[in-house]
């Protein structure tokens, strides 16, 4: 897993995200916008 630093504010003490689609992780199937993020290539 590859962690990113990033925190959500209103979610007290997350202040990592793991990289989709990267080392161990997938991608999330059928993500269309903001793919990049999620580790998901371009639709055909």
């Amino acid at each position: 897993v590859l962690i990113r630093g990033g925190r959500v504010k209103d979610l007290p003490g997350v202040r990592y995200h793991t990289v989709r689609g990267c080392l161990d992780t997938q991608g999330v199937d059928g993500r269309r916008k903001g793919r990049s993020k999620y580790g998901t290539k371009r639709p055909k």
